[in-house]
């Protein structure tokens, strides 16, 4: 039998490569929180997170300041 957290891993191997591209001075104070919550903290930085729904909010939020790309 399949359980739910079986799913949810098969779910979840998927991961997104985010990039910090554009700087966030001048952009709404949650913004920028939201920017630093993803783990970037100077422009050019590159971190992976596995791919969720919330962070896809997170990365909608910011999406004019970020670059995502999908990783295996």
């Amino acid at each position: 039998m399949s359980s739910k957290s079986d799913t949810a891993t098969a779910v979840v191997s998927k991961k997104l490569r985010v990039t910090y591209s554009v700087s966030s001075i001048g952009v709404v104070k949650n913004q920028k929180q939201t920017v630093e919550r993803l783990g970037l903290h100077r422009l050019g930085q590159t971190v992976e997170h596995a791919d969720t729904p919330a962070l896809r909010g997170m990365l909608h939020k910011v999406r004019h300041l970020v670059t995502v790309e999908e990783v295996g």
